[in-house]
């Protein structure tokens, strides 16, 4: 947009009247934001995969240090977790529904609003540079609204503002938790529902969701140690993992694939709660052979990655099936360099090319809704709905079915989930093995806390829901089963 004014007053002698024509100042860092905010509302992208490249080119272009790159990610992960919020500030701000406000004037809103409410940013920078960015990417005529509705917005700090625009919890707990935590009120529901208890867990939870989430690294067994990953961090970069004998936990401001071990896929990036569910299947007790393992939803290729290298330490082997063909070649890619047997193909787990019995053991890591890593993709819960988790369902319980006549009777199935949401754990499980919409399977139950020595907080079992306020890790959810027919 071009943002030179169509004609400006000029004085009789022919100079411009009033105050001269002022081109705007172009900040690279709060110019980035607005890109990567707009490519996730625009293309439904998400920010873990839109910000690096962008991060990337403009250290490339130069006078782009650390500091900025940091300023610019805290902006769109900041502003994307409190969207909810923000938008309610916003709505009492403004005299038209926000419907009827164009998103890109949203976006430069929001982070303006993040600047003023969820930043030390002092308010008269926060308010200056926002305008600077609206005149750069909106205009001068749309500067002038931002610049009118963000200084009504810093007139109060956040706490004024919930006061404001929640309603009280005694009133509407829901919703107002829903505002308070940025969170749509049917996920505030759900993911209660699911954790069950008071006011306390929810909140605990719903404020961990808004936390950025530390760097886990993992230590590929037989091809890294977790004494490597250490030592090329340095003490004060690295931390141990809270659970898994495989993590380390990396200090604020580390860049993972500048280690050896990371670029060479001896180690690499994952969550713990993902490590602990690859571990707690490869150490689940079972007779006779271990030779045959499955990853049948293999994709992007953590979990598969970790599967092999312990697989190899048994001298077992890995077949990694993903359907789509562009996951299965980052699969590929993950298990590059494997010492041990491993093998990758594209294809569907719910019609496989494998026999019935062929595995000793089973992953199916299934899709779902993703609500258990809201901390990683915040855009997330605003792009679900209630009506979602009905399309995944079918796929679910049909991937479950066909890990079990996948493994062999006696050999064990892992049914993973990024969701903590009932009706994609462990409703799955009880609906396939009663045989609701299928055949009743023959398998029981394995107890999973067994087999996450030392995690505490895994409930009553025998499946287990990791939580993000507990455990630091995602909202995974494990069961594990043996065919016993």
């Amino acid at each position: 947009m071009n943002d030179q004014p169509r004609s400006r007053p000029r004085n009789s002698d022919g100079k411009g009247g009033g105050k001269p024509y002022r081109r705007p100042k172009k900040d690279p860092v709060r110019i980035l934001a607005f890109e990567a905010l707009r490519a996730v509302d625009e293309r439904d992208a998400y920010a873990n995969l839109v910000l690096p490249p962008l991060l990337r080119k403009a250290r490339e272009g130069g006078n782009f240090d650390g500091r900025d790159a940091a300023l610019a990610t805290e902006l769109v992960y900041g502003t994307l977790r409190r969207q909810g919020t923000y938008d309610a500030i916003i709505a009492a701000c403004i005299d038209r529904p926000l419907r009827e406000v164009d998103p890109p004037v949203l976006d430069v809103l929001a982070l303006g609003a993040h600047q003023l409410l969820g930043t030390r940013i002092p308010s008269h920078a926060a308010v200056s540079a926002s305008v600077e960015l609206a005149r750069v990417v909106l205009g001068d005529g749309r500067a002038r609204f931002v610049n009118a509705v963000l200084r009504k917005i810093a007139a109060e700090d956040l706490d004024g503002w919930l006061e404001k625009v929640a309603p009280p919890y005694d009133d509407d707990a829901e919703d107002h938790l829903a505002i308070v935590h940025s969170h749509p009120r049917w996920v505030v529901s759900a993911l209660w529902d699911a954790l069950g208890g008071g006011r306390a867990g929810i909140e605990d939870l719903l404020e961990a969701d808004n936390e950025r989430p530390e760097v886990t690294l993992v230590a590929r067994p037989g091809r890294s140690t977790t004494d490597e990953l250490t030592d090329a961090l340095g003490e004060e970069g690295a931390l141990p993992g809270r659970w898994s004998p495989y993590a380390v936990r990396m200090a604020e401001g580390g860049e993972p694939g500048a280690l050896d071990a990371v670029k060479d896929g001896r180690a690499g990036v994952q969550d713990e709660g993902s490590q602990l569910v690859a571990v707690a299947l490869a150490n689940a007790p079972i007779e006779g052979r271990d030779e045959r393992w499955l990853d049948g939803c293999a994709g992007p290729g953590g979990k598969a990655a970790l599967l092999a290298a312990l697989a190899a330490e048994r001298g077992a082997a890995l077949l990694a099936s993903e359907k789509q063909p562009h996951r299965a070649r980052l699969v590929e890619r993950a298990l590059a360099g494997n010492p041990g047997p491993y093998q990758v193909i594209a294809a569907d787990g719910t019609r496989p090319p494998w026999r019935e019995g062929s595995f000793d053991r089973v992953l199916m890591d299934v899709p779902c809704s993703g609500l258990g890593a809201l901390r990683r993709r915040p855009e997330a819960r605003w792009r679900r709905r209630p009506e979602d988790l009905e399309g995944f369902a079918p796929l679910q319980r049909g991937l479950l079915r066909e890990a079990l006549s996948a493994v062999r009777v006696g050999g064990v199935v892992g049914y993973a989930t990024c969701s903590p949401h009932l009706a994609e754990t462990r409703v799955v499980v009880e609906d396939v093995l009663k045989g609701r919409g299928g055949a009743p399977v023959e398998a029981e139950w394995i107890d999973v806390r067994p087999l996450m020595p030392g995690v505490a907080g895994l409930g009553e079992g025998p499946d287990v829901q990791l939580w993000p306020h507990l455990h630091g890790t995602d909202a995974m959810y494990l069961a594990l089963l043996r065919r016993t027919a």
